[in-house]
Order: structure tokens, then sequence, then C-alpha cells
């Protein structure tokens, strides 16, 4: 199982999901409504490291960080 967390202001619990590809993860989450509008916006980070590379081979056990954008002043 992968597990996926949802950082910043998106309000979705951290989900355990079977994906093979990180374009499995992006078909999933576009099925939920609350995490859909988001995953154009957002950056990817697999074990604390980022990509945007949706072919990205994932394996039991890693860990999947959506993030939102953010501003600060």
């Amino acid at each position: 199982m992968i597990k996926v967390e949802f950082l910043g202001p998106i309000s979705q619990e951290s989900l355990e999901l079977e994906a093979k590809t990180l374009q499995d993860i992006a078909t999933q989450l576009q099925n939920i409504d609350l995490v859909a509008p988001w995953l154009s916006k957002c950056a990817v980070a697999v074990n604390d490291e980022m990509t945007n590379d949706l072919s990205t081979t994932l394996k039991s056990g890693d860990r999947v960080s959506i993030l939102p954008p953010v501003c600060g002043g």
C-alpha cells in the first residue's frame, strides 16, 4: 500500500492506496471531489523527494505527499 498525505489547506485525511506509479495515484485522486481541484496546482513528493514524473514507480510502503502552493509575507 502507498500512503498518500495531503498538506496545507487540503482537508483530506491521509489515504492508503494500491498503486504502481504516480499516474495510478493521480487517476484515483481525480475521483475525490475534495482533492481533484487541487491536483493541477500541487507539487508532489515521493518519500520526501520532489518529482513531477507521473511514471515514477512506487513500491509498498512509499509515501506520496501532495503539496499545495503557499504564499507568505
